[in-house]
């Protein structure tokens, strides 16, 4: 259709000289014989010259994108320098770490999967702070935390950075229209969801809190000045009384960046109580759609949590084998809102949140009933 288009206007423009010119003199006949010329090039070459303009536009976007992994390199290199007073120069290790990969369990064979894919997140996860300890001798562990957050925003920038100069330099190559055109097509969510991991390194470097500890937060706000009790990894359970109600409150141990195992700390709690849990409640941030606001908040039905799965399958096995019911406080916000500092609003929404908690406890339980309240995501800059 486009193509159409492009020979229809062409066309109408062949016509230009005979209107202004209708006595046909040699100045007419330049005119035509120019547009007849532009004419057959876009026929022949028209595809050609719109994808080196899409290339342009790659290449352009390319080069940000090299600007912005390098800034992270730099950021992740100058807080571990300030905070681990390190004697020798870590540069070369940040640069191993960011080539670092995950190879996924084969899952040909299904049976099994989820706890194979734990072990690999498990070995990940202790090296990855081995690596920071190695890198960072001085820091203690919410410090340790918090840099290797930041190194992971790093990585994830020089990954996207690496994927879009492959198919960039092999669309140009092979000058495959096909190519081109893909990326050129998703570049924009592309760079947005790059200018958020840019965001999230400052906010990780600086330890503030960010968009995906709503939920934590939340919890953090119900637990404040209780009693709490370290529960399996990385995670921490209070028991407290809401609306006459027994809670067992749980969020990730806090104020380092760090999300724990929910999924285990729940598990426990449930088994803690023979299975006597009247509801489980869990509230997370929540990818909202385009038009919605941020902040809002929904409510619904099922394990709100993200991340490979593991977790999420470890709930679900729980509240299956007891019959316990399972709902959902969703705080939106969207991919950028997730990773950089914590807005205003997504702050503010966390209030509305816990009195949303509240209502779901008075309509779904009765006075006497224990219930799980779990606050999901990332507890960075947020205690407990």
């Amino acid at each position: 259709m486009q193509f159409f288009a492009v020979v229809t206007g062409l066309i109408h423009l062949e016509m230009l000289p005979f209107l202004f010119f209708p006595g046909g003199d040699s100045l007419s006949w330049i005119f035509q014989a120019f547009f007849s010329l532009i004419f057959v090039v876009f026929v022949f070459y028209g595809q050609r010259i719109q994808m080196y303009i899409m290339i342009r536009e790659i290449q352009g976007s390319l080069l940000r994108l090299k600007f912005i992994r390098d800034e992270g390199r730099k950021i992740a290199l100058k807080t571990i320098k300030e905070i681990g007073k390190s004697e020798v120069d870590p540069a070369e290790r940040v640069d191993r770490f960011l080539e670092y990969v995950t190879i996924r369990p084969e899952s040909m064979d299904p049976a099994g999967i989820v706890w194979k894919l734990e072990h690999i997140l498990d070995v990940r996860e202790e090296r990855f702070k081995d690596e920071v300890k190695l890198m960072a001798p001085a820091a203690d562990e919410t410090n340790i935390n918090n840099l290797e957050n930041t190194l992971e925003a790093a990585a994830a920038l020089n990954f996207i950075y690496k994927v879009i100069r492959h198919f960039y330099l092999l669309g140009k190559k092979t000058l495959s229209l096909y190519i081109i055109m893909q990326i050129q097509m998703i570049l924009p969510l592309i760079m947005r969801e790059a200018e958020a991991y840019a965001s999230a390194l400052k906010a990780f470097s600086y330890g503030q809190p960010i968009g995906d500890g709503a939920g934590a937060l939340v919890v953090a706000k119900l637990m404040y000045g209780r009693r709490k009790r370290k529960i399996e990894k990385d995670c921490v359970v209070a028991k407290i009384s809401i609306e006459g109600r027994t809670a067992y409150v749980i969020k990730a141990e806090g104020p380092g960046g760090n999300v724990g195992k929910p999924g285990e700390a729940i598990k426990r709690v449930i088994e803690e109580n023979d299975g006597k849990i009247s509801t489980v409640i869990m509230i997370d941030a929540a990818l909202k759609l385009e038009g919605e606001k941020p902040g809002e908040i929904a409510e619904g039905v099922g394990a709100a949590i993200g991340g490979p799965g593991t977790e999420q399958y470890k709930i679900e096995n729980s509240i299956l084998k007891y019959k316990i019911p399972i709902h959902a406080v969703l705080i939106k916000e969207d991919i950028g809102d997730a990773v950089s500092p914590m807005r205003k609003e997504i702050f503010e929404a966390t209030e509305a949140a816990v009195e949303r908690v509240k209502c779901v406890i008075k309509e779904k339980t009765k006075e006497g009933d224990t219930i799980i309240v779990a606050g999901i995501g990332n507890t960075i800059g947020v205690g407990q």
